[in-house]
């Protein structure tokens, strides 16, 4: 089946979350194995109650077949979201730096290892208000004079699920508004050369 066609030029968000479960991340295995050659690399030991770090896609794994807990990343507790909303809320002109997956990793963890997360209900909750504030300050940039004008956009700290998300419409407006803006005489000067040459 073929992709809608403002998809294809870009990567759609499953296929961001793919490549995010590559990142990794710590477990705690539940069975002891000494270590594991898979495609991607070597893993292991896996001795509990000692932490091992394998990639996302392998926790996942493991953890839907009760043989591992997640230990959650750092930036992933009440504190350090609650903290990063309140950034994101205080400067109105800049986005603050997070992990760059952490849409897709949050998301992925939430779903599947949601009882190895303290609060899940809150941190959900949280993560829903820094993203629609992210989301609120694209709108705004949108609206500035600098991209009404086609000259540029702030996306410093973007992660490559708000710039995918971003992409489709930017590209057609930034389009749109090329076409509207006057032709300078230097560009019409070209052309007549151009056509000069030509003959």
């Amino acid at each position: 089946m073929a992709l809608p066609k403002h998809l294809q030029n870009g990567l759609t968000p499953d296929e961001l979350t793919f490549l995010a479960e590559e990142e990794t991340i710590d477990i705690v295995p539940l069975f002891s194995m000494t270590r594991v050659r898979l495609l991607s690399g070597i893993y292991g030991p896996f001795t509990p109650p000692s932490a091992a770090k394998v990639p996302l896609w392998l926790a996942l794994s493991l953890k839907r077949k009760r043989k591992c807990r997640i230990v959650p990343p750092e930036w992933l507790s009440i504190d350090r979201v609650q903290n990063s909303l309140k950034e994101e809320r205080e400067n109105a002109e800049s986005f603050c730096s997070l992990p760059r997956r952490f849409i897709e990793i949050s998301k992925v963890l939430l779903d599947v290892a949601q009882d190895d997360l303290m609060q899940p209900s809150s941190l959900r909750s949280l993560l829903k208000d820094l993203r629609e504030v992210r989301q609120a300050k694209i709108r705004i940039g949108l609206q500035s004079e600098g991209v009404m004008r086609g000259s540029y956009l702030q996306v410093t700290n973007l992660t490559p699920l708000e710039l995918s998300e971003l992409k489709p419409f930017l590209v057609k407006a930034m389009g749109i508004m090329q076409s509207l803006e006057p032709r300078k005489e230097e560009d019409e000067d070209e052309e007549e050369g151009g056509g000069n040459y030509a003959q």
